[in-house]
């Protein structure tokens, strides 16, 4: 009896201890805060950096900015985290040195607007833009298989891109409108990345990112259309190029 009335005049503390706030903060993620107050969550700037100009330029190859390729080599998780929300993705080609955005392929079919960069748009290039391509990329394959994937320096003479070119759109009949269309096709996909200016040897290299850059069927397609066309209709290239500034085939 003594114990139990000296129990109730003197109630001993309760031995089951009071939750921490920092325990239930850990079982409720809702109730912490994300980053510790104080803390760095800034991106460092080596992968700042690397993010920037692969969104910048859409492109990076490994012979012009090394240093940035491997960076986006060796981070390619937190680079991914960078792209994420943005609807893009990382790729790599490695045989031929070249990391480039792309759209994932949900973002793609979901998205009514794609990404307004040369290199990741689809881009509707006219049927003289999608002929050249289609050369272009035809060359660019002929030297790998000669000089094995990833060699660099594919090249051609402006002169004989130009003839091969006519050989699918015809001539005008005049020298200098030929030389000027060509010219401003280079331009053209001198913007999108896939081919170099006219140097002072009248030349072109051609980028290998134009693997990437177009739909081998399609072109094929093209081609032989333009072949058909070439061979029972000698004047028809003109005409259908003529006829077709604005027809276009996606890259």
């Amino acid at each position: 009896m003594d114990d139990y009335f000296d129990q109730r005049i003197n109630p001993q503390p309760d031995e089951t201890p009071e939750p921490d706030h920092a325990d239930i903060a850990a079982t409720n993620p809702l109730e912490m805060p994300e980053t510790a107050p104080g803390a760095d969550t800034s991106t460092p700037e080596p992968i700042k950096a690397a993010a920037q100009e692969l969104v910048r330029q859409g492109l990076v190859e490994h012979k012009l900015k090394p240093n940035i390729y491997r960076r986006l080599l060796r981070d390619q998780t937190a680079i991914a985290s960078i792209l994420e929300p943005l609807d893009f993705e990382l790729r790599f080609d490695e045989p031929r040195g070249l990391a480039f955005l792309a759209i994932p392929s949900h973002a793609a079919e979901n998205s009514d607007e794609a990404w307004q960069h040369p290199l990741v748009r689809r881009q509707r290039f006219t049927t003289e833009q999608s002929l050249l391509v289609a050369i272009l990329r035809q060359i660019q394959m002929a030297y790998e298989q000669d000089c094995g994937i990833g060699a660099d320096g594919a090249r051609i003479d402006a002169d004989e891109l130009r003839a091969q070119l006519d050989l699918y759109l015809g001539t005008s009949g005049s020298e200098q409108r030929d030389h000027n269309r060509l010219t401003n096709l280079i331009d053209s996909l001198y913007k999108h990345g896939i081919v170099s200016r006219l140097d002072k040897e009248n030349q072109i290299n051609i980028r290998p990112i134009i693997v990437h850059l177009s739909n081998p069927e399609q072109l094929t397609l093209l081609l032989q259309h333009f072949r058909q066309l070439a061979e029972t209709h000698p004047t028809a290239g003109a005409d259908v190029s003529s006829a077709s500034k604005e027809d276009s085939i996606d890259d």
